[in-house]
């Protein structure tokens, strides 16, 4: 069998390889066009998160077959840049303020972050500007200073400037060298990879020490298979890949509350965008612990997407998380990795393409570029979801909890380095096959390869309902197995104003 990116990432996810000729592929010419192998990224991504989410259900659902999956690469790359078909009211979101951009010094090109009042405010001190200052006065400040004394007098401020490297600069770097140790999929706690999970052993056994979905099957009453049916999900994320995760989780029929500090209000159009299936709330944690706590006790899932440390205060670091609460899964999305001299650094999809060298491979000699889209974060949060489910289903075997860690910078070292070209049209990753697999669950036989029409508009994949903030044209979800959702639940609704319980 051919080790193509979906074998790779559901081996790091510790899945019964006998399920990957289950998972097929409508590939479109002109999706995620790019100089690196973008398309093949997002395939692996999503198809792996799909697979765990069938396989999941199937399991809870007592099927003795695994529903087919099948990634249509039309889907995916509309998904890839979810945040650019948002439409509210006919209104498209800025997804970029006139301070995140790249600027020309005096040695190179940097990128910088200031999407969020406080990044603006900390860039233009840590610059001596005016807290008005425009474009111009801050391209002006810039031209005549070297890149990496930008990058590193910005974060000492705490803001986000990185300076633009290759990936040979990026390998040698003291982070780079540390991200290239570990795996793309880190695993901690009890539910280390080692052999994938004999499939063999029969759904709804309970097991010491599992948080089992409440009672609730994984059916609905029309008759989808929600693999997450029942199961509760603390989502302390923000921005793009821990929201896609929880989105994700969402859709699949999980009871996803999203948790954010008052004090740190998130941009409502990027919450219309990723908080599709949830509901939100707000809560000081200083101030309001009791009542995090409470929730806490009877979650399943805890997903986190704050810098590094940042919650270690509270007694919330992974570890902790672990250690309080037995059979809890706690999930962790960074930009750097919690680990190496940048683990404690801020950082943005963006922002990781410049450092790695992913900005020079999709530029040109006389400035950087970009991926298609920001596919760092969009992959990473496909892989988060993955990963949960995945470790929903040891749970469901072996009665623990997980802790799993994924990283931005990692991702993006796979697709640089890793990843290898895409494969061609056809199921992945090899010819498919139909019928039990002896001593594991079956899947459904899969349907012949095709090649679909190019990719060219996104119509058949966006939809359109109306939501509390007003009518949203938005991108259907990615991830599909045969009998699955096709569509959230809810609509998102305004951010932190549901109240702190579970449903």
């Amino acid at each position: 069998m051919t080790h193509t990116p979906m074998a790779a990432v559901w081996e790091e996810l510790g899945g019964d390889p006998a399920l990957l000729p289950g998972v097929s592929t409508v590939a479109r010419a002109g999706a995620l066009e790019a100089a690196l192998p973008v398309r093949a990224l997002a395939r692996a991504c999503v198809g792996a998160c799909a697979l765990a989410a069938a396989e999941l259900g199937a399991r809870r659902a007592g099927l003795a077959r695994v529903p087919r999956v099948s990634v249509d690469d039309g889907a995916v790359a509309t998904a890839f840049v979810s945040e650019r078909h948002l439409r509210i009211d006919g209104r498209a979101p800025l997804n970029f303020a006139p301070l995140s951009r790249f600027w020309r010094t005096a040695d190179g090109w940097v990128r910088t972050h200031a999407n969020y009042p406080h990044h603006r405010a900390r860039l233009l001190h840590a610059l001596g500007a005016a807290d008005d200052a425009g474009p111009e006065d801050v391209a002006a400040l810039l031209a005549g200073r070297s890149a990496r004394e930008i990058e590193e007098t910005v974060y000492a401020a705490g803001g986000l400037a990185v300076a633009l490297r290759t990936s040979k600069e990026w390998a040698s770097h003291a982070q780079g060298l540390a991200l290239a140790e570990r795996p793309l999929i880190e695993w901690g706690g009890s539910a280390r990879r080692a052999a994938p999970v004999d499939s063999s052993v029969s759904a709804g056994e309970d097991r010491p020490g599992a948080r089992r979905g409440r009672g609730l099957g994984p059916l609905s009453g029309d008759g989808v298979l929600l693999p997450a049916a029942g199961v509760r999900v603390l989502d302390l994320t923000r921005v793009i890949a821990g929201p896609v995760a929880t989105r994700t989780l969402a859709l699949l029929g999980a009871d996803v509350l999203r948790v954010d500090a008052p004090q740190l209000p998130e941009d409502p159009d990027a919450h219309a965008d990723t908080g599709f299936g949830k509901r939100s709330t707000l809560l000081d944690l200083a101030a309001d612990r009791r009542a995090f706590d409470e929730l806490l006790a009877s979650a399943d899932v805890v997903v986190t997407g704050y810098r590094p440390g940042a919650l270690d205060r509270f007694g919330l670091s992974p570890e902790a998380l672990a250690e309080r609460c037995p059979g809890l899964v706690v999930a962790q999305v960074t930009a750097w990795g919690a680990y190496g001299p940048w683990g404690g650094r801020r950082g943005f999809d963006s922002l990781v393409q410049v450092a790695t060298g992913i900005a020079v491979a999709e530029g040109s000699p006389e400035r950087p570029g970009a991926l298609p889209a920001q596919a760092l974060d969009h992959g990473t949060g496909y892989l988060l979801a993955a990963a949960v489910l995945r470790a929903l289903t040891e749970r469901e075997e072996r009665g623990h909890g997980a802790v799993v860690r994924l990283a931005l910078a990692r991702t993006a070292m796979w697709l640089t380095d890793g990843i290898g070209r895409e494969e061609e049209p056809g199921t992945v990753p090899g010819s498919s096959t139909s019928g039990a697999v002896p001593g594991s669950l079956a899947f459904d036989a899969v349907p012949d390869p095709s090649a679909g029409d190019p990719y060219d508009r996104p119509d058949a994949w966006l939809s359109e309902r109306v939501a509390p903030v007003g009518l949203l044209a938005h991108a259907l979800p990615p991830v599909t197995f045969a009998g699955g959702p096709a569509d959230w639940s809810r609509p998102p609704g305004r951010w932190g104003t549901d109240p702190a319980r579970w449903s």
